[in-house]
């Protein structure tokens, strides 16, 4: 009996579990079809499948505005975002390795002032950065976001390893610096094998945030050479008077697949990070 309880009530977390899971990928499922409809089908019909398929909106869509396809909007992100996401990792780790590890004077208050720039809204320091790359000449450029990361400007990221870090016992750091180890060769060798899945967490979150960031990207590029997706897929709708639908969902299509891909080959660290941050050992 206590049995065909467990047995049904896992059949049940699994079914409503199944059911919530497919709440949540049908707009990906609704997206994926709908860059096959015709335009007027999209809009004026609630089914799922097209009535008549349109086999040609991708590779109309690729071709773009006809000066510069989607091929080289991709490439502007990938360039953008890749530096982005190697910058904030490198310098994150070394941040959040001397806040958890190290003594220094104001060590507390530096920490809270920087654990307090994380309830500052975007709103209110958009202008002031603005004006700040502009007098650098970093406009038009990928700059304003390869160079906050270099200098650990995200201080979601510093708090995350900060919080693996002091999870990690520190024995492992006494044992190596008795076998000659220096602080450096710590962090390499001893403890940065440990933190791989906050590693890939934070590098996924990056990666996702850079890649459909709309807002910084309109702000600070203002080439249309040097767009990225998020851009070129608004410039889409605007370069004709009636927007071809089926080309732009089959290019938010091809935007997204990315961050899935990078998603699901990276979930186990993922899922393993977001786990254990936060723990100490």
């Amino acid at each position: 009996m206590v049995a065909n309880q467990s047995r049904l009530r896992t059949l049940g977390n699994h079914l409503f579990l199944s059911i919530f899971a497919l709440i949540m990928v049908y707009p990906l499922i609704w997206l994926f079809f709908a860059s096959f409809k015709a335009n007027n089908e999209i809009f004026g019909s609630l089914s799922l499948l097209p009535k008549e398929v349109i086999w040609d909106s991708y590779s109309k869509g690729w071709k773009g505005s006809g000066q510069f396809t989607f091929g080289v909007f991709l490439w502007n992100t990938f360039k953008m975002v890749i530096p982005v996401v190697a910058f904030t990792l490198i310098s994150s780790v070394f941040v959040a390795y001397g806040f958890a590890r190290f003594r220094f004077p104001m060590k507390n208050i530096l920490f809270a002032i920087m654990i307090s720039t994380l309830m500052l809204p975007n709103a209110v320091i958009i202008i002031p950065r603005y004006i700040l790359f502009n007098e650098f000449g970093w406009l038009n450029s990928y700059l304003p976001f390869t160079m906050p990361a270099l200098f650990a400007c995200y201080p979601f990221f510093i708090f995350m390893l900060v919080q693996f870090f002091r999870g990690l016992p520190r024995e492992l750091d006494e044992s190596a610096t008795i076998d000659g180890c220096n602080s450096f060769v710590v962090l390499v060798r001893i403890l940065l094998p440990l933190c791989k899945p906050a590693l890939f967490s934070a590098a996924i979150f990056q990666f996702i945030w850079t890649w459909n960031d709309f807002f910084n990207s309109l702000i600070y590029i203002n080439s249309v050479k040097k767009f990225t997706l998020a851009l070129g897929l608004r410039m889409s709708l605007d370069i004709s008077s009636a927007a071809k639908w089926n080309e732009v969902m089959a290019m938010s299509m091809v935007a997204i697949i990315p961050c899935v891909i990078i998603f699901f080959f990276a979930q186990k660290y993922f899922v393993e990070g977001i786990a254990t941050t936060g723990l100490k050992g």
